[in-house]
């Protein structure tokens, strides 16, 4: 998977919530380019080539820091459970034009990254598929895309991201079929709950490239399969990136996306189906 070239879509021509992907595009490379939290040169490379101009809270800072921590503990899990079962199967479903397959050097069985047409047709130009790594253009909404996935032993699913675009209903019928095809599968995603959907029409940064609904859930385990059960939450802003920051800018970060008012409107759940 190498940089190819330079981009053939501009940013106006994409759908507004396909334009969402280059928030956190901006951010890893902002973080990554600042040396902490996350190195992650290809988001360098592709928003060098990529990047258009974001506006309001989309280009803030603070947002960027908060971008790189969530994707470093997306990573960080992942990387976790892949030293434990280095033969599993990964999928991250709203790839964007993330680097995660990079970024995450545990042993896997294959990495299949999924996005909409075209969004895959935009990440084609800087990724190839190969032997163990496959982009997939799906729409994950519908009921049978799963079946081009290999079942295997175990999968690990992440969805960053991705979540407060789909329905109550639409990401319960996710983690059904997620559940009915694999034997073992976990699943690590990130939520707007209800108040912070709600607070979304005020402050929410994916306003800046277009999109105005998004969706909240009340209590996680609504989200729960017959088999598929709530785990653990995560905290996004864990107190070891926080720490990377200097003073003054630790001290705004943590009052804008690491208080007690940021974690009642931004959560983030795991999900795990075992075997009897």
């Amino acid at each position: 998977m190498l940089l190819k070239g330079h981009s053939s879509v501009s940013g106006d021509q994409l759908s507004d919530i396909n334009k969402t992907m280059y928030i956190p595009l901006y951010g890893k490379s902002f973080v990554s380019k600042k040396g902490v939290i996350l190195k992650d040169e290809k988001a360098e490379a592709i928003w060098e080539n990529e990047g258009f101009e974001l506006n309001g809270r989309a280009s803030s800072r603070w947002l960027a820091y908060y971008m790189g921590m969530r994707a470093a503990v997306f990573d960080k899990w992942l990387t976790q459970n892949l030293t434990l079962n280095p033969n599993a199967t990964v999928i991250h479903i709203g790839c964007g034009l993330d680097s995660r397959a990079l970024r995450v050097k545990a042993p896997r069985a294959m990495w299949f990254d999924i996005d909409l047409p075209q969004v895959i047709k935009q990440r084609r130009i800087y990724y190839n598929d190969d032997d163990s790594y496959k982009m997939l253009p799906i729409d994950v909404t519908s009921s049978d895309w799963i079946s081009s996935i290999p079942k295997g032993e175990q999968a690990y699913v992440v969805m960053e991201g991705v979540s407060m675009y789909l329905t109550q209903a639409q990401f319960k019928d996710l983690m059904l079929a997620m559940e009915a095809h694999f034997d073992k599968v976990s699943v690590l995603a990130d939520f707007y709950t209800v108040l912070g959907a709600k607070m979304s029409k005020l402050r929410n940064p994916v306003k800046n490239v277009g999109v105005s609904t998004v969706f909240g859930i009340e209590d996680p385990a609504d989200l729960q399969g017959e088999a598929l059960a709530l785990e653990k939450e995560y905290n996004m802003t864990p107190d070891e990136l926080v720490a990377e920051l200097n003073g003054a800018e630790k001290s705004v970060f943590k009052m804008l996306y690491a208080g007690n008012i940021s974690k009642k409107l931004y959560k983030m759940y795991e999900y795990v189906k075992k075997t009897p």
